[in-house]
């Protein structure tokens, strides 16, 4: 039936069932079983069935299109997490509609508004900040987000202050007892959950010696920049990211000080790139496969009708031991009350 349009008649004439429940299973409805639902799928591909969306949004009201509002594409995190949704949001048959923020609240309200007026379905969204984008009230359709959870909304994230605690696990371990932050925005509820899982794993353990906050995209401030020159006797600096890492890795060689050889660096994050700096970078690695695929189930939940609860999805995070931490000698350890011990996941070059 190459040469000719496939219709959901056909589908249902092929697998023995009704109109209504290939209509059903295609529109991705739940009550339809495990069995029929399998071999209506199998038969629309076989026939190479098309839907045609334009119809069915006339017909239905819904576009089958979701928007995914991201604040900054050229941090190779959002990349990532955007090819997760939309692989998961494809294979349901869901169009997804992406919005590069660019870092700016202007550019996130433009972008509620384009979505609105192409009358998506649903949205899921990372917000750039604290603040309410203009056009969020009228949007009467579900919003479910990631990465950053803001209260009354539903959030798929990484457990943050896990990742902080494996941090704070790990400096102990390695001998580190006094440390720098470069620690994310803070206006940004997962950079502050980041932060306090480090802080408030050991603190009579670990001494912060000093602490600057850095955007997520790691340029690096003044007040930043002249941390890493005078350190103030920190042998470990923890950054909010591992773009803010790798950022604090080339000031530092420029500064002429070795990473790790006289000081340590690690990141958070574990993008594409961490593997590729030098020294390789220890960092805690998020699973964004799950993440993605979780906040486009969640989101079909909401669509289907069920009841906005505000539920918050946790996933683990594991800490990924590399080169930019050295173990420091008996000699060289401040203030340090014993290890603690962290998840480690060990790569090796």
């Amino acid at each position: 039936m190459a040469d000719t349009v496939v219709t959901v008649r056909d589908i249902a004439a092929r697998v023995g069932v009704s109109v209504t429940t290939v209509s059903n299973v295609l529109n991705g409805r739940p009550n339809v079983g495990r069995e029929t639902r399998a071999a209506v799928l199998r038969a629309a591909r076989e026939l190479g069935y098309r839907p045609n969306r334009a119809a069915q949004a006339m017909r239905t009201g819904r576009t089958r299109a979701l928007g995914l509002v991201l604040p900054d594409l050229t941090n190779p995190f959002f990349p990532e997490l955007a090819q997760a949704v939309e692989h998961t949001a494809r294979r349901a048959g869901l169009l997804v509609c992406l919005i590069d923020s660019q870092g700016t609240v202007e550019g996130e309200a433009d972008g509620f508004a384009l979505l609105m007026q192409h009358a998506v379905d649903g949205i899921i969204w990372c917000p750039l900040g604290p603040r309410q984008p203009r056009h969020l009230r009228e949007f009467r359709g579900p919003i479910v987000l990631v990465d950053r959870p803001r209260p009354g909304y539903d959030v798929v994230q990484s457990d943050y202050a896990m990742g902080g605690r494996l941090l704070a696990d790990h400096a102990l371990a390695m001998g580190h007892g006094v440390v720098g932050l470069l620690s994310g925005p803070e206006q940004i509820e997962s950079a502050r959950q980041r932060r306090d899982g480090f802080t408030g794993a050991h603190p009579r353990a670990l001494r912060v010696a000093w602490e600057v906050h850095v955007g997520f995209d790691g340029v690096l401030t003044p007040a930043a920049v002249d941390a890493l020159t005078h350190r103030r006797g920190a042998t470990l600096i923890v950054c909010g990211n591992d773009l803010i890492a790798i950022s604090a890795i080339r000031c530092l060689t420029g500064l002429g000080v070795a990473v790790p050889g006289e000081v340590s660096v690690t990141g958070f994050d574990n993008i594409r790139w961490t593997d590729l700096v030098t020294p390789r970078l220890t960092t805690i690695a998020q699973p964004l496969g799950p993440i993605g695929a979780k906040a486009v189930e969640v989101m079909r939940e909401r669509m289907s009708g069920a009841p906005h609860v505000g539920r918050r999805t946790l996933f683990d995070v594991a800490l990924v031991e590399r080169d930019s931490v050295r173990r420091l000698a008996r000699r060289e350890r401040r203030s340090v009350r014993g290890p603690g011990r962290a998840r480690l996941h060990r790569e090796t070059t």
